[in-house]
């Protein structure tokens, strides 16, 4: 078990090393201005998210496959992949991280609108699209294709499910001494309830849940900055130095490099906002329109609201409260933070990861479920239901130390042949966002 941990470890710094960060940086920064900074758009789609009236063919409406991304983008990576940034990148971490966010919309914006175009009806009259489906008829890359749904059903399994299911356990276990096992029970049953419905049942869960959980948790740390309001401008002197200078917590002040404050900021920021991994555009896919830009403006808010507003609160929550120096990781980081409330911090982060854990673990087995689909057919989509829900259970009892590792490898290897895609066809993208916007003026 320590060798594979090990080995997960040492593949996670390769994979993740500066050809990535190059990589995925740079998709983010290239687009943006190939789009002429398409995230001053933002508020306009903002506005067409709560547009709830069917417009053109699909399965769900706007605000529906946007909360179904949202469902699955905010996640533990908002609460304990914030922490666990910190904790190894120091808090210079956290810019990068928010900065990634900035950039991504750009990103999130592109592979959106490009799943929506190449997207088709299945022979049970559903909606299937993707990064998968933009490969193969977008690229003519029929191989790409495969690769990226064979990426993508297995990293489902570690950032959507099991990662998901283990941190609420160890949390609900560390806080109420609650075992692993009633927690994976209860979680693992209503998931069943849900996800056996199909995508409507997915998405009509999450027009309920994801509101509610954003505003509540937004509100849990803005009450705990209220308590420490006094260090907020020197947390946030401190992120922005950090980010140029290096500054580890893990044990004390022991001398974090620039390149990992960067690192964990900028692989945090794509397992908390997926720009650039081409999971959100599966379900952007399904959005009831007849004009790809509208989805993919509506799609690129979820990185906003994710990263630019939900990880920054998270970071700067975590760095005013000083206790990211005592060398806490993870989920205990975040919990000794909140703990400043008192039990009512206590509850409010067990709600708040609860909701965020259960709602991503839905919006991922629909990723998961596509991209089989793609791979074996519709006939596969329903095994793969019930092995997803096994999962859940598995993830809540099994300890696994090396489970982010292996979710930042599956991270990274689904997300290569969708940057990819991003770049052979960003003249695609930039000419149907002119055609938009042109009818628009």
């Amino acid at each position: 078990m320590e060798f594979l941990s090990n080995l997960l470890s040492d593949l996670s710094n390769i994979v993740w090393g500066p050809v990535m960060l190059i990589f995925l940086v740079g998709t983010h920064v290239f687009l943006t201005f190939r789009l002429g900074i398409i995230q001053k758009y933002v508020f306009k789609g903002i506005k067409l998210s709560f547009q709830t009236h069917k417009e053109g063919k699909g399965d769900i409406s706007h605000f529906g496959a946007l909360m179904t991304a949202m469902a699955a983008t905010v996640g533990t990576g908002n609460i304990v992949g914030v922490a666990t940034a910190i904790a190894a990148g120091g808090p210079g971490a956290v810019l990068w991280m928010w900065l990634t966010g900035v950039f991504g919309i750009a990103t999130k914006y592109s592979e959106a609108l490009l799943s929506v175009k190449y997207r088709i009806t299945n022979e049970k009259g559903f909606i299937s699209g993707g990064p998968m489906y933009v490969l193969e008829r977008g690229m003519n890359a029929k191989w790409l294709a495969v690769i990226f749904a064979v990426f993508t059903a297995v990293a489902a399994f570690g950032i959507g499910n099991t990662v998901q299911a283990n941190s609420l356990a160890v949390l609900i276990h560390d806080t109420f001494n609650i075992s692993p096992w009633i927690t994976g029970t209860i979680v693992t049953i209503i998931t069943a309830v849900v996800i056996l419905g199909g995508v409507r049942s997915i998405s009509k869960t999450c027009e309920k849940l994801v509101p509610f959980m954003i505003i509540f948790y937004i509100v849990g740390c803005i009450v705990v900055l209220a308590l420490k309001y006094e260090t907020i401008p020197d947390s946030i002197i401190l992120i922005i130095k950090s980010a140029f200078t290096g500054q580890a917590a893990v044990g004390g002040f022991l001398g974090s490099t620039i390149r990992e404050a960067m690192r964990f900021g900028v692989s945090r920021g794509l397992f908390s906002n997926e720009s650039g991994m081409g999971s959100a555009p599966i379900v952007a896919a399904a959005a009831q329109t007849k004009e790809p830009v509208r989805q993919a403006l509506v799609s690129s808010t979820g990185t906003f609201w994710d990263t630019v507003i939900i990880c920054a609160l998270t970071g700067i929550v975590i760095v005013n409260s000083g206790d990211w120096k005592e060398g806490f990781n993870g989920v205990i980081l975040t919990k000794e933070t909140f703990a400043d409330m008192g039990i009512t911090g206590t509850f409010i982060l067990a709600i708040a990861l609860f909701t965020f854990v259960f709602s991503t673990i839905l919006g991922w087995s629909y990723y998961g479920e596509k991209a089989v689909e793609y791979l074996w057919g519709t006939k596969a989509i329903l095994p793969y239901r019930w092995l997803w829900v096994i999962a859940v259970f598995v993830g809540s009892v099994v300890t696994m130390p090396m489970v982010w590792s292996f979710a930042d490898i599956a991270n990274a290897l689904m997300a290569i042949p969708n940057l990819i895609s991003l770049w052979v066809l960003n003249g695609v993208i930039v000419t149907e966002t002119r055609k938009y916007f042109a009818k628009e003026a």
